[in-house]
This record gives C-alpha cells, sequence and structure tokens, in this order.
C-alpha cells in the first residue's frame, strides 16, 4: 500500500479522477480526518471536506507505477 496526498478542489477534477482511477482493479480509499471512502464513489467524494488535500491510499501492488503515472495531475507534495 502506499499513501499520497491528492488535491480534488473542482467537480471537473472529482470527475476526471474518478473515470482514471476505475480504470484499475486495484482498491483505493480516500481519508479525511476520521472518514475513510471508496476513492471510486463519487458521491462518498463529496461527503468529504475538498477544500484542502486528502490522502489516497493505493493497494496496488504489480501495476503501482502505471497507477501514480495516472494520478500526476491530481497529487500534490
Amino acid at each position: 500500500m502506499k499513501t499520497v496526498k491528492i488535491c480534488l478542489n473542482s467537480i471537473e477534477k472529482v470527475k476526471s479522477f474518478v473515470n482514471d482511477i476505475t480504470m484499475f482493479d486495484a482498491d483505493f480509499d480516500l481519508v479525511s480526518g476520521r472518514y475513510v471512502i471508496d476513492a471510486k464513489s463519487i458521491m462518498g467524494i463529496f461527503s468529504l471536506d475538498l477544500s484542502k488535500p486528502i490522502d489516497l491510499n493505493i493497494h496496488a501492488q504489480e501495476e503501482m507505477e502505471t497507477v501514480l503515472k495516472a494520478l500526476e495531475p491530481y497529487i500534490v507534495e
């Protein structure tokens, strides 16, 4: 598992993010405070506070490099 910080500060970003990660079979969790939601759920994402970066837990072994490449537009340092 790998954790990265991502920023989803617009509706368009949320839609494209969900479209990008649904291409992968791996599981993705978004963690904001004490809430953990499935990152492939648009409704779940909109229940979070998107005004600040949130943690994304990536549960992928063999395709981690491909996943990280696809998520580059959303990752913040």
